[in-house]
């Protein structure tokens, strides 16, 4: 990291995008767009709450520690109020606090350290897994969408979610060693994560949007028939070549070994995506 991003804490600045340049036209009438940049707002709002989770975790570690609490939540914290922002710029009546408030309700109750991993190495395993998710997710929202402030502001999240990625598999170098981390330990913590990633705060944040964005309305249409018009609008486009290189990498495989297995973990991820 260049010592201008190490002073400011950003890689970029919310300021750098020009809403005024949104073409709505492209986005307003989209109750998938909609859903699916309303529930990315609404989790990467809440991250002071899981990143302080962290911080206090890897409490005594100058490194890690310190790179959590000056760069990775201002980060994460930006991408909120982007993502807030461009929500609020295109659908002007939607009432984001409102809905956000009952969002937060209800994840605060699960964002706890309890559901931290036994170990700071293993922890930083589920790190590499969850930006591995969030790397993919903008990848894709920034496909499926054409409208240009969206894609750029998706990018720039991506960019810095694989920056994240970068950083969280270097502190787990650290601790495999000091720890003695074994392969099936990384592994299981792996699957555990994964396993994860369509549950959770991802699924609280989209039916409270959901909620909010068709409360009152008598053609509301069913949640699970909402979800699966988004996760195969979103399959369509998914990167599953680049999530199963950032999945893999911590188990840190020999060269022959991961690529002999990259080709049948493929093919389980597409049958698990398309069905």
């Amino acid at each position: 990291m260049s010592e201008s991003e190490t002073s400011a804490g950003l890689r970029w600045r919310l300021e750098e995008l020009d809403f005024s340049a949104i073409d709505a036209s492209k986005v307003q009438g989209s109750d998938e767009i909609f859903l699916l940049v309303c529930s990315a707002s609404f989790v990467e709002s809440g991250a002071d709450t899981y990143a302080q989770n962290l911080v206090d975790y890897f409490a005594g570690d100058a490194e890690a520690g310190g790179w959590l609490g000056a760069h990775w939540m201002a980060e994460e914290l930006q991408h909120g109020r982007a993502l807030k922002a461009y929500v609020q710029h295109v659908w002007p009546d939607f009432d984001w606090e409102g809905a956000y408030a009952d969002f937060f309700a209800e994840y605060s109750k699960i964002c706890t350290t309890d559901e931290l991993e036994p170990t700071r190495g293993q922890e930083m395993v589920a790190r590499c897994i969850v930006e591995m998710g969030t790397t993919t997710y903008y990848q894709a929202l920034h496909a499926v969408s054409d409208e240009p402030v969206l894609r750029d502001l998706c990018w720039r999240i991506r960019t810095d979610e694989v920056q994240h990625y970068k950083h969280f598999y270097h502190y787990f170098l650290n601790y495999r060693e000091r720890e003695h981390l074994r392969r099936p330990q990384v592994l299981a913590t792996l699957w555990r994560r994964a396993a994860e990633l369509r549950q959770s705060d991802a699924d609280i944040a989209l039916r409270h949007a959901w909620n909010w964005r068709f409360r009152g309305r008598a053609d509301a249409p069913a949640y699970e028939e909402v979800s699966q018009r988004l996760f195969a609008l979103m399959r369509g486009q998914y990167p599953l070549d680049l999530a199963l290189r950032m999945a893999l990498k911590p188990l840190r495989l020999p060269a022959w070994l991961e690529h002999g297995v990259e080709r049948p973990l493929g093919l389980v991820a597409r049958w698990a995506l398309l069905h």
